[in-house]
């Protein structure tokens, strides 16, 4: 019984790791090179002077701008200028150069200069584009550990990297829980992939799934009151809905195909997931008012996995696997996708416009951000192993 036990383990963690790195369909780029494909359509980036900063704070707010839509220009053709100062805390002026008017003059203090750097930086991109900014926010993501890899928590640019987990073990899949400091994954720390919740300001770790077989893609509802998770307990891998604490679970599909990667819709009320029952893997919407599951057309895409649902719902974004992995969108109720940039593991951020996702750079797995209607794009500061699967908090 041990043997056969170990044996499963063992075939389970196989077709995990083949799971996530879709592993013979589709193969990996042969240029590390990011391209935006000459077909998608981009907005121009709004024109930004910046001055009176230096060191961390100038760097900070060139990075948080420009990925977020701006482009820092030396003067001429500028619409907004951003000045101020960094002596000792920073303090920052927003003005738009058409009117003249200030729409912003502030101090900031508390935390560190990089901080008050990052809240400027939201403040003034709130401002000019009525969108909150994310410069603020969080990110998960899984991190190689010498042999093993750990999920690490850090600032949305890379900065200031913790690892959450130290189990000398496989784990995959971080979900935050929208307004909380607690994340979900599955850990392999049994040696059997199991979900857990995990508080970061306690350090208390719950398990939430650890059925026999497969427990894994935890995603969290909106609300932060429900659980999708995909189990094998029956068989096939399923997709199941729990209350946040794993209990009264419920199955949501029953096939003989395998079942993958879900994500909830902004009211709660859907789920998109990834399913092989058409044949080929494909995104499906299921709505937890009851009826069948419906396939989201992504017309052009070829196989599709690893969907995320934009916050103000428009949008659906997910791994198209072609000849290489490549991040596309398409429209929440199905249609033309359009094709974004090489790499997977796509997350919005909260202001709906924003990607994180991995791709290939120098034989490892690096984490990058694209601006969706500017297809801009900066890399994450890393001095990790490779780094995978990024969660945005919500």
């Amino acid at each position: 019984m041990k043997l056969s036990k170990i044996l499963f383990g063992l075939i389970v963690r196989v077709a995990a790791i083949l799971s996530c790195t879709q592993l013979g369909m589709a193969q990996q780029p042969t240029e590390d090179r990011l391209y935006i494909p000459k077909h998608a359509s981009n907005t121009k980036p709004i024109p930004v002077t910046l001055s009176g900063f230096s060191g961390d704070a100038d760097s900070v707010l060139r990075y948080d701008l420009e990925v977020q839509g701006c482009e820092i220009v030396s003067g001429d053709g500028a619409q907004y200028s951003v000045s101020g100062a960094n002596s000792g805390q920073v303090q920052g002026e927003l003005r738009d150069l058409v009117t003249k008017a200030v729409l912003l003059n502030n101090r900031y203090s508390g935390g560190s200069l990089r901080s008050q750097s990052h809240n400027l930086a939201d403040d003034v991109i709130e401002k000019i584009t009525g969108k909150p900014g994310i410069s603020r926010y969080k990110i998960a993501f899984k991190g190689q550990a010498g042999s093993s890899t750990e999920i690490y928590i850090s600032d949305f640019d890379g900065f200031n990297p913790v690892p959450v987990t130290r189990d000398g073990a496989l784990v995959a899949a971080p979900c935050w829980v929208p307004h909380k400091r607690i994340l979900y994954y599955t850990s392999y720390k049994s040696h059997y992939p199991d979900i857990y919740s995990h508080d970061l300001s306690s350090g208390e770790r719950k398990p939430v799934a650890r059925y026999p077989g497969l427990n894994s893609s935890a995603a969290i509802s909106p609300d932060g009151r429900r659980v999708a998770m995909i189990l094998s307990k029956s068989g096939s891998p399923d997709l199941y809905v729990a209350d946040a604490d794993g209990t009264n679970l419920k199955q949501l599909t029953q096939t003989r195909e395998d079942e993958s990667s879900p994500c909830w819709a902004p009211d709660g009320r859907k789920i998109c997931y990834v399913s092989s029952a058409g044949g080929i893997p494909g995104l499906y919407v299921i709505s937890l008012d009851g009826g069948p599951p419906k396939k989201l057309r992504t017309i052009g895409s070829g196989r599709a996995s690893e969907p995320d649902w934009s916050p103000d719902g428009k949008f659906i974004a997910f791994t198209a696997m072609r000849r290489e992995f490549d991040i596309c969108v398409v429209p929440a109720e199905g249609g033309d996708s359009i094709t974004l940039t090489a790499g997977e593991d796509p997350s919005w951020g909260v202001n709906s416009r924003t990607i994180i996702f991995s791709r290939r750079f120098k034989g490892k797995q690096v984490l990058s951000l694209l601006d969706v209607p500017t297809k801009r794009f900066k890399d994450v500061s890393q001095n990790l192993g490779s780094c995978s699967q990024p969660s945005w908090a919500k």
